[in-house]
């Protein structure tokens, strides 16, 4: 297993996106909290539709009822919500809004926090508490945005790493995260 994606905890397993192939990675601790000796692969289906040799499905969060999986398909901006028993994905409907170089994702309550990387841009989408639809409530910058790439909450603040794509990397290239108030 390689996964080339970001991690969920829904229902006691631990879910991975791949961003190469129509897959999510399963791996669930055993009777008495064990570390598993496996994992178990869900193969997607339904409306995802894999693109052979570009980012996929990258950033994975769950739906506010916590019953499925929300994940982002980075190179058609699509958000859709998976069923983690099945692999069935559906697409959520967005009112047409679309999040190419869609990264990480981050759910607080209703509000679904996409991180555009290339874009240097965080959505912030109110959903519906199944996560079958949403709508964008705002959008923030920042001057200090560098290709940010995932992120996560802490009191009223989200902080994003930059992952400085466009700055070629030497041994003092600096890398930062930036912290921005939860919008």
């Amino acid at each position: 297993m390689c996964p080339r994606g970001p991690i969920i905890l829904l229902d006691g397993s631990a879910y991975f996106t791949d961003s190469r192939q129509a897959v999510l990675y399963k791996v669930t601790n055993g009777r008495h909290a064990e570390l598993p000796e496996s994992f178990t692969t869900l193969a997607l289906t339904g409306d995802f539709v894999l693109t052979p040799g570009v980012n996929n499905l990258n950033g994975i969060a769950a739906t506010p009822d916590g019953r499925a999986l929300i994940a982002v398909q980075s190179n058609t901006g699509l958000l859709f919500r998976i069923d983690p028993r099945t692999g069935a994905t559906r697409r959520i409907d967005t009112g047409g809004r679309t999040f190419v170089n869609g990264d990480g994702l981050w759910l607080a309550g209703r509000t679904l926090y996409v991180v555009q990387n290339r874009d240097n841009t965080v959505v912030a989408l109110e959903l519906d508490r199944a996560g079958t639809t949403g709508r964008v409530r705002a959008q923030r910058s920042d001057p200090r945005f560098d290709v940010p790439t995932t992120i996560a909450q802490f009191g009223h603040r989200l902080y994003l790493p930059n992952a400085r794509f466009t700055t070629p990397p030497a041994a003092d290239t600096a890398y930062t995260a930036v912290s921005i108030a939860a919008f």
